[in-house]
C-alpha cells in the first residue's frame, strides 16, 4: 500500500528541486551537485512509486491516448511549475508530456504529474486542464 501523503511530499521535494534546477545558469557553481541531487530523487521515487504511478498512467493512456506509450512516471514530472500558495501546484506554459488524445485532437494535449493532491491532469491547448486521476484518500 502506498502512502499517499509521502508520496505527495517526496514529489514536492522533487518538483521543487528541478524547478531550481532549471533556473540556475549551466555555469553555476551549484548546477553540478544540484543535478546529481534530482537525479538521486528521480531513482528514489521511480524505486517507491514507479509501480503505481505507472499503473494510472496506464489507466489515462487507455482511456484519453491509448496510441501513446506510457513513460516513466518522472517524465510527466514538470520542471516549472506555478504555485499560487503552499498548498497548489499548477505546470507552467510548455509543461507536460505531449499525447494524441482522441477527443481532443484540434488541441495541443498533454498529460503532467502533480502534487497537492498527488494526480494526473490532462491539459488541453493554453487554458484548459482536466483531472483525470487522483491519488486514492
Amino acid at each position: 500500500m502506498v502512502n499517499n501523503i509521502k508520496l505527495d511530499d517526496e514529489l514536492r521535494n522533487l518538483i521543487d528541486k528541478k524547478s531550481t534546477l532549471n533556473g540556475l545558469p549551466y555555469d553555476s557553481s551549484e548546477y553540478d551537485h544540484l543535478e546529481e541531487e534530482v537525479h538521486a530523487l528521480e531513482d528514489a521515487f521511480l524505486s517507491n512509486y514507479g509501480s503505481y504511478l505507472e499503473d494510472a498512467f496506464h489507466e489515462v493512456h487507455d482511456e484519453y491516448c491509448p496510441d501513446n506509450d506510457v513513460l516513466l512516471p518522472i517524465a510527466y514530472v514538470p520542471n516549472v511549475v506555478i504555485k499560487p500558495n503552499q498548498e497548489t501546484y499548477e505546470a507552467a506554459k510548455g509543461q507536460g508530456v505531449y499525447i494524441e488524445a482522441d477527443d481532443f485532437d484540434t488541441s495541443e494535449t498533454k498529460l503532467v504529474l502533480l502534487p497537492g493532491p498527488t494526480r494526473i491532469e490532462l491539459l488541453i491547448g493554453s487554458d484548459r486542464k482536466e483531472v483525470v486521476w487522483r491519488v486514492d484518500k
